[in-house]
C-alpha cells in the first residue's frame, strides 16, 4: 500500500515561547475568566486527500475558586478533506449549567470515505495485509474499508447520590448511520494512474454477498437509546489525575418502541480507572479496565464499534482511543473487554503567555479482546474462506507519548503505538487532544 501521510498540528502555538520559558514550581497562579487553546488541523494522505480545518477548546474558570477545575468547557472541531471526509463536532461539559448536576452534550457529524472494517470477532476474522496491495490483481488498499456517514447526538447528566463521591447517571443518544461500499470514483479522483486504488470487491461487500451482514442492515439505520447507572469518582483532578478512582456501571437500552424496529437491545457497560501517585506531583500510574457487552436483543453490526462512557462516546476498538498501535476497528463484537496501563511523568513546568504549562511524557500498554461474538452464521448458510473458527485473544499495543498541557486542562497529545501481532497491523502515530482516560 502506497500511502503518504504527514500531520502538522503543533505549529506556531508553542514555538515562540518554549525556549524562553523558565521552569517553575508546582505552585502556580490561579487562572480566572476565560482561557482557550487552538490548533490548526492539516494533513494529507492518498485516500482522503488534503485535510484542512481547526480545533479549539474554551474553558471558563469564573473567579478562579474552582481552578484547576473549570466551570464550563466548550470544544469545537471542523475539518474537511479534498475527497469528501469531514469532522463537525461540538462538545460541551459543565457542572454549573444545571445546579448540582454535571451536564455533557456531544453533537457530531462524520463523513468517512474509507472507514476501517476488518470483520467481526477479532482474530476469527483473518487480516491479510497483502490484500491491501494495489500491485496484486486481487488486492486494493480499499479492501478493508467502507463508506460511513454518522450523525451522533448524546446528552448525559450526573447528579450527587448519597455522597459527594457517588453520582447517578442518566442520558440519551441518537445515532443516524448510513453505510455503503467504497466509492472508487471519489477515492481515485485526481490520483495518478500508478497510485489509483484497484476497484475490487471489498470485505464489506463480501459480507453482504454471503449474508453475514443481512440485506436489511447493509445500508445502516437509526438507533435511539437511553442510558442509566451509577458513578463513583474520587479523582483529584479531571484532566490528568494523580490519585483516586473513577468507576462507573450503567445500562444502555435501545428498545424497539423508541424507533429501533426489530433491532432493539440492552447493553451493559462497566469501566474502572485507578490513578496512583508514585512521586508526588511528578510521576503517576494510570490504569483503565473496561467491559461492554450485549445482555439481550439484537444489536445491529454498525452499533458495535462504539466505546461508551459517562463522559464521551468514542469510535473504534483499536487505534487512537483504545489500543494504540493496532488498526482501528480491528476488535469488533457484541462484547469487548479492554485495558490500558500508562506511566505518566510531569517532566517540566513553566509559565508563558500568561498561562501555566507542563510537559508530560508517558509509556503505555493497551489491550482489547472480543468476549461476546457477533453470530456470523445467523443469516448465512454457506461457509466463506475469510472467517476461521478461532476464539479471540488479547490484541496488544504498546508505545510512548508526550503531552503539552496548558492551564491544567488544554492538552495536546502525541502518542506512538506498535502492534505486537502482525494480524493487528504495524504501528500508529496519533496527534490530538487530552489523555486517553
Amino acid at each position: 500500500m502506497k500511502r503518504l501521510i504527514f500531520s502538522v498540528l503543533l505549529v506556531c502555538m508553542f514555538h515562540s515561547f518554549l525556549f524562553s520559558a523558565t521552569d517553575t514550581t508546582s505552585t502556580q497562579p490561579v487562572k480566572t475568566g476565560w482561557s482557550f487553546g487552538a490548533l490548526p488541523a492539516v494533513a494529507y494522505n492518498t485516500d482522503e486527500g488534503f485535510r484542512y480545518g481547526a480545533l479549539a477548546n474554551f474553558f471558563y474558570f469564573g473567579d478562579g475558586s474552582s481552578y484547576p477545575a473549570y466551570m464550563h468547557s466548550l470544544y469545537f472541531e471542523w475539518s474537511r478533506t479534498t475527497k469528501g471526509n469531514g469532522i463537525n463536532n461540538f462538545f460541551y461539559d459543565s457542572p454549573y449549567l444545571i445546579p448540582n448536576t454535571r451536564s455533557t452534550f456531544d453533537l457530531m457529524y462524520l463523513t468517512e470515505q474509507a472507514l476501517d472494517f476488518y470483520g467481526f470477532n477479532g482474530y476469527e476474522a483473518i487480516y491479510d495485509i497483502d490484500l491491501e496491495d494495489d500491485s496484486r490483481a486481487d488486492g486494493s488498499r480499499m479492501f478493508y474499508r467502507l463508506d460511513r456517514r454518522l450523525l451522533r447526538i448524546t446528552g448525559d447528566f450526573q447528579r450527587r447520590f448519597y455522597h459527594d463521591d457517588w453520582k447517578w447517571l442518566s442520558g440519551f443518544g441518537f445515532f443516524g448511520t448510513t453505510i455503503s461500499p467504497v466509492d472508487f470514483d471519489v477515492i481515485n479522483k485526481g490520483v495518478d494512474e500508478e497510485d489509483r486504488a484497484n476497484e475490487i470487491q471489498t470485505l464489506y461487500e463480501k459480507y453482504v454477498e454471503h449474508n453475514i451482514i443481512p440485506e436489511e442492515l447493509k445500508d445502516g439505520g437509526n438507533t435511539f437509546f437511553l442510558k442509566g447507572g451509577l458513578i463513583h469518582d474520587t479523582r483529584d483532578h479531571i484532566a490528568n489525575p494523580m490519585r483516586g478512582l473513577w468507576s462507573e456501571a450503567f445500562l444502555i437500552a435501545a428498545p424497539g418502541f423508541l424507533g429501533n424496529g426489530n433491532f432493539g437491545y440492552l447493553q451493559g457497560v462497566f469501566i474502572h480507572r485507578h490513578y496512583f501517585t508514585l512521586v508526588p506531583e511528578r510521576l503517576s500510574l494510570a490504569n483503565r479496565l473496561g467491559y461492554q457487552g450485549k445482555i439481550l436483543g439484537d444489536m445491529p453490526f454498525y452499533m458495535q464499534p462504539f466505546i461508551y462512557s459517562s463522559f464521551k462516546t468514542q469510535d473504534g476498538f483499536g487505534g487512537a482511543k483504545t489500543v494504540r498501535g493496532i488498526r482501528r476497528n480491528r476488535v469488533m463484537g457484541e462484547g469487548v473487554a479492554y485495558g490500558n496501563f500508562e506511566l505518566r511523568y510531569k517532566a517540566v513546568r513553566f509559565r508563558a503567555i500568561n498561562s501555566n504549562f507542563y510537559i508530560s511524557t508517558s509509556a503505555f500498554a493497551d489491550f482489547a479482546m472480543v468476549t461476546g461474538k457477533y453470530d456470523v452464521n445467523q443469516f448465512r448458510d454457506t461457509p466463506v474462506p475469510f472467517i476461521t473458527e478461532k476464539n479471540d485473544r488479547p490484541h496488544w499495543g504498546t508505545g510512548v507519548g508526550i503531552h503539552i498541557v496548558m492551564n491544567e486542562n488544554f492538552i495536546v497529545a502525541v502518542n506512538y503505538g506498535v502492534a505486537l501481532d502482525k494480524q493487528d497491523g504495524d504501528s500508529g502515530l496519533y496527534i490530538g487532544l487530552n489523555f486517553l482516560y
